[in-house]
């Protein structure tokens, strides 16, 4: 079992909450859950990791979890948090990781950390909302009808939005407790993500994270959600290290257009796509193997090299 809570203190005096598993002398690297999602989102059979020679760390974004709100924060702002987790754990160098709305945090990490990330990974992440990312047409076309109605409750703003979460909170929670596996039962997922929702890994991801994420409310949630439809404070033309852009075609949370912006934007990134995965993957420990061969080696899915760029 790892360290499933940690904190420290931020540089601007909030507490950040942590967790650590594998092995604490493996390769470090950082994953940023989604949207929801806590520092226990990570796959159940912890041994993996140590298996795999990786020290994974998670984390619960601001307003998440433990995590102290940092309220009206931007995409940009989890640099900062994701610098003074690797201070505090004494990781020069990293790899970074993150799905869904963890995705467009993780290429922050990777414009503004040039110095400190090794490789990224954006795994099914979502595209910059209007220029020069997608228009709200393009951005929205081919998601489920639950998640567009809550972008529209974003962008009818934040107590609207702060209202319908709070309900929306309550219900998964509700569910959660019977059977996680209908979480997203109001969702038209793919037969793929059906699949992987039956997964009891799955199950315990969600029966875990579900009350975690909320425990000191849905501050996390909105903040994110807000985040995503302004400006996210850098460009992705920036990014300069080595990113790994993974995406699945029959995607409806987030759908595949977005994974195309990003790979058509992401500077010399390697792409990955799945024809028949949707937002969960479709073999989860054959895909945490191939991150972890990537971040620590630059071994792409295909088999291809890409050197460190600190050998460059």
């Amino acid at each position: 079992m790892g360290e499933p809570l940690r904190t420290l203190e931020t540089p601007d005096g909030r507490t950040l909450a942590f967790a650590v598993w594998g092995d604490p002398e493996g390769f470090p690297i950082l994953t940023l859950h989604g949207t929801p999602g806590c520092r226990l989102g990570r796959w159940p059979r912890e041994e993996l990791y140590a298996d795999l020679g990786v020290c994974l760390v998670t984390h619960d974004r601001a307003g998440y979890g433990r995590s102290d709100r940092n309220h009206g924060r931007r995409v940009v702002d989890e640099v900062a948090d994701t610098r003074a987790l690797a201070d505090e754990l004494g990781f020069d160098r990293f790899g970074v990781t993150g799905g869904s709305g963890g995705g467009p945090h993780v290429l922050a990490c990777a414009a503004l950390l040039p110095d400190r990330v090794e490789r990224a990974i954006c795994d099914v992440g979502v595209a910059p909302f209007g220029t020069p990312g997608l228009e709200q047409d393009a951005w929205l076309a081919g998601m489920d009808p639950e998640n567009v109605k809550e972008f529209g409750w974003s962008l009818a703003g934040e107590e609207v939005l702060t209202r319908e979460l709070q309900a929306l909170q309550q219900q998964l929670e509700e569910r959660a407790r019977v059977d996680p596996s209908t979480i997203l039962d109001d969702v038209d997922l793919s037969e793929s993500d059906r699949a992987e929702m039956a997964r009891p890994e799955t199950m315990q991801i969600f029966r875990e994270s579900t009350f975690e994420w909320a425990v000191n409310g849905v501050g996390g949630w909105v903040d994110d959600d807000l985040a995503f439809v302004q400006p996210w404070g850098f460009d992705v033309a920036d990014i300069s290290v080595p990113v790994l852009v993974r995406y699945g075609m029959t995607d409806v949370l987030v759908p595949p257009a977005h994974g195309e912006w990003l790979a058509a934007n992401v500077p010399g990134c390697i792409v990955k796509i799945s024809d028949a995965a949707g937002h969960l993957g479709a073999e989860p420990e054959l895909e945490i193997a191939e991150n972890a061969r990537w971040l620590s080696a630059g071994i792409a899915p295909d088999g291809s090299r890409t050197p460190s760029p600190a050998a460059n």
